[in-house]
């Protein structure tokens, strides 16, 4: 009988298309030799040309999900995705303020690539109140960060000073990503601790890409669940994330739409990081 694999929890939306939400992290997690767990909080139907419904999970059920897991599993990391709406923040901080020793990755889902909102803007307060202050790293994109910041991030040299105040307001680790500035690199910031950490990778032309996100902050998690260190762990799902936009695959009769987390074919096995 084989030895228990690390348990890593997922509270996120469910993607019907399977590039993004908790099919990405479970695919990612699987990649690492991780076994998932989900805790569905919506079920959105979407591909990555469009976001056309939102079907949130009522907050008992979701509760549910997240509070037996707790219970049943020897979790070693969790990481939240699209949570949707106040109720639905609240309910989670309050679950997860019980277990603090679980090292907790928040990808703050606001925007879809799209450009539809997968935030009610009520949710926002309490994301910062109550459960941006429970994470081991939050993971913004520039328009997130721009959201809880108030403020714009113009351009590279701006990065610095927003992850480190993103850092010092929330009391966590950030990953900022710089995806959306333009230039032939994409730059990343970690700040843990007050040191900055650049991650910085040629730039992959990809129309649609859809997940990305997602794929990151899964794959930093699934890294932590098998003990790296923050800074390594974000190495890890750099690595892993373009690992798989460079094998992405497309389905031509609805447009291209690479698809990641692929969990076949890739080098980055969790035996060799």
């Amino acid at each position: 009988m084989q030895s228990c694999p690390p348990a890593a929890l997922t509270i996120a939306g469910s993607d019907c298309s399977s590039g993004a939400g908790i099919q990405a992290d479970l695919k990612t997690f699987q990649h690492f030799g991780i076994h998932g767990l989900t805790a569905v909080t919506c079920v959105v139907s979407e591909t990555a040309n469009i976001v056309r419904a939102v079907h949130p999970i009522p907050i008992d059920v979701l509760e549910d999900q997240i509070s037996l897991l707790l219970e049943s599993f020897p979790i070693a990391a969790i990481k939240t995705g699209m949570l949707f709406s106040a109720a639905h923040v609240r309910a989670v901080a309050t679950l997860l303020a019980q277990a603090p020793g679980i090292p907790l990755v928040i990808d703050p889902v606001m925007i879809a690539s799209t450009g539809a909102s997968l935030l009610e803007p009520e949710a926002i307060k309490l994301y910062q109140t109550h459960l941006l202050p429970l994470a081991r790293l939050i993971t913004p994109n520039l328009p997130e960060a721009e959201v809880l910041l108030g403020e714009s991030i113009p351009d590279e040299a701006a990065l610095d000073s927003a992850a480190r105040r993103l850092s010092a307001r929330f009391g966590t680790a950030v990953l900022l990503k710089g995806g959306h500035l333009k230039g032939d690199e994409c730059v990343d910031l970690l700040c843990d601790a007050g040191e900055i950490h650049r991650f910085s990778a040629a730039r992959i032309p990809l129309p649609g890409s859809h997940g990305t996100g997602c794929t990151l902050s899964a794959a930093t998690t699934a890294a932590l669940a098998l003990g790296h260190s923050l800074s390594t762990a974000v190495a890890m799902a750099k690595a892993y994330l373009g690992e798989t936009l460079q094998q992405s695959y497309q389905f031509p009769p609805i447009g291209k739409i690479p698809v990641h987390a692929l969990n076949q074919g890739t080098s980055l096995s969790k035996n060799e990081a």
